[in-house]
């Protein structure tokens, strides 16, 4: 599909005057701003070069219909949320005089697309499809996907589906793209985000990395989109490397990811400490239905535990897996063998031996020395236990207990919370997961010296 027939530039003026539209159009990679903002400040001299070109700024009735054959159609000031995408076309990296393409779809992992992503947005890579960034990329939402990608030049919504296979939604995963292009008006919506993945289980709602106006941003978006949402189409790169420690998710040759052995894997980001969703219930139900079950005291349940942990690094290992492919998260791999039925059960060890699931008694110790986990009711406003006091005394000995006043004591309290979220962030925790509130994860993490 051709490029569009627009000129690559993005008038920070709205101004419609015949003489703001002259400007744009005899100057397109410069601002009216750098002028005065106005062609009523321009000095004697920009003004009779402007009469020089033979544009006749008082000419009310041609001047316009001139700059409308030449100039898109703005779409004026965007809502915050809905906003409207100019692009460029096709070109190579830092502009129609720039280096020439590298290669079509350099391989490139998940964590590289939205690492690259990130720093655009830390960035704050301001909006102008007629700029070109340090890296050579084009200042819009096209660009941006170019950049992520890692493409040997800046595409537009027309042509980055050709670098993608199409996949549907319960197939997002982080670094796939949704993409809407209007081939009709390419600047009535066209617009692509980067898919950083879902952020909660109802797959409502979607972390979305996108280059709009007035710069690059990261935000919690509605599916598929704020406007358009039934245009948009979701793509994953062609050229991805298979993760490292999760059985290989890599697409490189192109193939779509929806095949039986992956479908309907929710993605990394549904599990780990923190996540609290459908998913973790039915990894759950699915581990106990392989031989797992000894490893909960009770559920299995939505939230995230370091049950859940345990039980499916013990299916890893049953699989022979080692390493990273056994390290207690669920990559498409492990989902694929629990889904479809594959693989090795978990066979109970005897007693004591490495691996060995034993329940703990509630409150007691289990034999790897953790004391066992009392339950999230120990630890909440108006509880009153030895648990809070065992609690509030390790923490203090962890080195964390700088928010007690006094104490620590039985009765639960703000000092308690504030010293366990302190705790949890030291392990790198962020959100829901550092809510100073201690699950099995940090409990198991402050009695026991293990990472």
């Amino acid at each position: 599909m051709p490029a569009p027939a627009f000129e690559e530039f993005d008038p920070e003026s709205d101004c419609d005057c015949p003489g703001c539209t002259h400007w744009r159009r005899v100057l397109p990679h410069s601002r009216t701003g750098g002028f005065g903002g106005h062609p009523a400040a321009l000095s004697p001299m920009a003004l009779a070069l402007a009469a020089a070109t033979g544009t006749v700024l008082g000419a009310a009735g041609a001047t316009p219909a001139v700059a409308a054959a030449h100039a898109p159609q703005r779409p004026g000031a965007p809502a915050a949320d809905d906003p409207g995408t100019p692009q460029g076309g096709t070109t190579p990296l830092h502009g129609p005089g720039g280096v020439p393409a590298r290669i079509k779809a350099p391989q490139t992992t998940r964590a590289e697309i939205i690492n690259r992503a990130r720093e655009w947005v830390a960035a704050q890579v301001p909006y102008n499809m007629g700029a070109y960034w340090s890296d050579g990329y084009r200042q819009d939402c096209s660009g941006f996907v170019s950049m992520a990608w890692n493409l040997g030049g800046n595409e537009w919504t027309g042509s980055l589906d050709k670098y993608g296979v199409r996949i549907a939604q319960g197939d997002l995963q982080p670094g796939d793209i949704l993409l809407f292009h209007n081939p009709s008006d390419p600047e009535k919506g066209s617009h692509v985000v980067i898919f950083g993945g879902w952020t909660d289980y109802t797959q409502s709602h979607y972390i979305a990395y996108e280059l709009t106006r007035p710069h690059a941003r990261r935000q919690a978006t509605p599916y598929a989109y704020w406007s358009n949402s039934d245009r948009y189409l979701a793509y994953r790169y062609k050229g991805l490397k298979p993760e490292p420690g999760k059985g290989g998710t890599g697409t490189g040759t192109g193939t779509p990811v929806t095949s039986p052995a992956t479908a309907g894997y929710p993605g990394a980001a549904a599990f780990g400490p923190g996540a609290n969703n459908a998913y973790v219930t039915r990894l759950g139900r699915m581990l106990v239905a392989r031989g797992a079950g000894s490893f909960y005291t009770s559920g299995p349940g939505p939230r995230w535990s370091d049950a859940d942990r345990r039980a499916t690094r013990a299916f890893q290992q049953a699989q022979g897996w080692t390493g990273a492919d056994a390290d207690g998260l669920p990559g498409p791999a492990t989902w694929s063998y629990l889904v479809n039925g594959k693989g090795r059960d978990v066979r109970a060890a005897s007693a004591g031996s490495p691996g060995t699931p034993v329940k703990p008694p509630a409150g007691g110790v289990a034999p790897h020395g953790v004391p066992g986990y009392p339950g999230r009711a120990m630890f909440r406003p108006g509880a009153d236990n030895d648990h809070v006091t065992r609690l509030g005394r390790q923490l203090v000995k962890k080195g964390f207990g700088t928010h007690y006043t006094q104490g620590p004591g039985s009765r639960w309290g703000e000092g308690d919370r504030r010293n366990v979220e302190a705790f949890q962030r030291a392990q790198g925790w962020r959100g829901g997961a550092a809510d100073g509130y201690p699950g099995p994860e940090t409990w198991r993490r402050l009695f026991a010296d293990i990472p």
